[in-house]
């Protein structure tokens, strides 16, 4: 599994992506079952709100060989600030359809 992950801008200053390297090393929580080594091609954040640098980064990480995007929790689950980022579902969809249905896209790293 070749990874492009995308994180919230406004964590990056609190937080290191320490947790979501851990799982994806461990493979736990969003990676349980991966059987692939897994290789990180590139962390970028989404740009700041409303994410829509997400799109066209996601899109460069897929051609630069990642198979996989990961939204990590910051986006979706509000990790470590614990408010989630309120633009996650149309920044999903709208990279959903940039990178169409053979990139896998996960929603949440922990």
């Amino acid at each position: 599994m070749k990874v492009g992950l995308i994180r919230c801008m406004q964590t990056e200053d609190i937080c290191p992506a320490t947790t979501d390297f851990k799982v994806m090393k461990e493979k736990k929580l969003a990676f349980e079952g991966v059987e692939d080594e897994i290789e990180v091609i590139g962390v970028v954040s989404c740009g700041g709100c409303p994410g829509k640098k997400a799109v066209q980064r996601a899109a460069e990480m897929v051609k630069r060989g990642a198979d996989t995007i990961v939204l990590a929790s910051c986006i979706t689950k509000g990790n470590p600030i614990g408010f989630a980022c309120p633009h996650a579902e149309q920044m999903k969809s709208a990279i959903e359809k940039k990178i169409g249905d053979s990139i896998q896209l996960i929603d949440y790293t922990h």
